[in-house]
């Protein structure tokens, strides 16, 4: 399992979806939370170029893995902050009723 995570985490760019050589910061290996972050980012203001380029990154199961993460991480922050159990902050983030 270990091995897979790690091969997940970084991947060669003649292994990455996009190995055009054509992103930004091509010029170094990216691991799945710098992706994950730049893709999430991209998402919320809507810049496909940016989306594109964080995909390129790494394979789309670590891209998938760190998103979660991320959104993990996300939620228990905000329930922290906000004194509210991670549930409940996860429903009223995607607009669902309480539980």
């Amino acid at each position: 399992m270990f091995s897979r995570l790690r091969t997940l985490m970084r991947l060669p760019a003649s292994e990455r979806k996009n190995g055009s050589g054509q992103g930004r910061h091509d010029h170094r290996q990216h691991n799945i939370f710098e992706a994950a972050a730049a893709y999430v980012a991209a998402c919320a203001e809507d810049d496909q170029e940016r989306i594109d380029e964080a995909e390129s990154w790494v394979s789309p199961e670590a891209l998938s893995f760190g998103v979660g993460e991320l959104a993990c991480r996300a939620v228990i922050a905000l329930a922290r902050e906000r004194n509210e159990s991670p549930q409940t902050v996860a429903r009223s983030l995607l607009g669902l009723p309480a539980a």
